[in-house]
């Protein structure tokens, strides 16, 4: 499926998320954790923590940290503080534990766009 194929789910306006925190959304029965970065850009990721096996991850703790000589927008799990990528869905430092039942320690990820202040997640 192409970006003009997508479909765009419309979940909130800009100014509804604060800057530096997370929000949950349900965009197609599925839970996601949208957080706004202080340059307005908006991510998405899953809101399941796969270390912990809860949808926490959107009240997780915004930063950055720096990944092959870039800095790149961080989430650190409110639980077991594991962090990742909020571009990738990477995870970055895992802190010694494993995901639970044999998931991946990776977020899935969601594109999103911002048109007329409404925050779009492409579904």
């Amino acid at each position: 499926m192409t970006v003009m194929e997508r479909t765009w789910v419309a979940v909130c306006r800009l100014d509804d998320l604060a800057r530096e925190r997370g929000a949950a959304a349900l965009v197609d029965g599925v839970q996601v954790a949208l957080f706004r970065l202080a340059d307005d850009r908006v991510l998405a990721v899953q809101q399941h923590d796969p270390f912990c096996d809860a949808y926490v991850l959107s009240r997780g703790i915004v930063g950055s940290r720096a990944v092959d000589g870039a800095e790149v927008a961080t989430v650190a799990s409110p639980m077991h503080k594991q962090v990742f990528d909020l571009v990738t869905g990477r995870c970055l430092d895992p802190v010694g534990k494993e995901p639970v039942r044999g998931m991946s320690a990776d977020l899935r990820v969601w594109p999103v766009r911002v048109v007329d202040d409404v925050v779009e997640v492409g579904a």
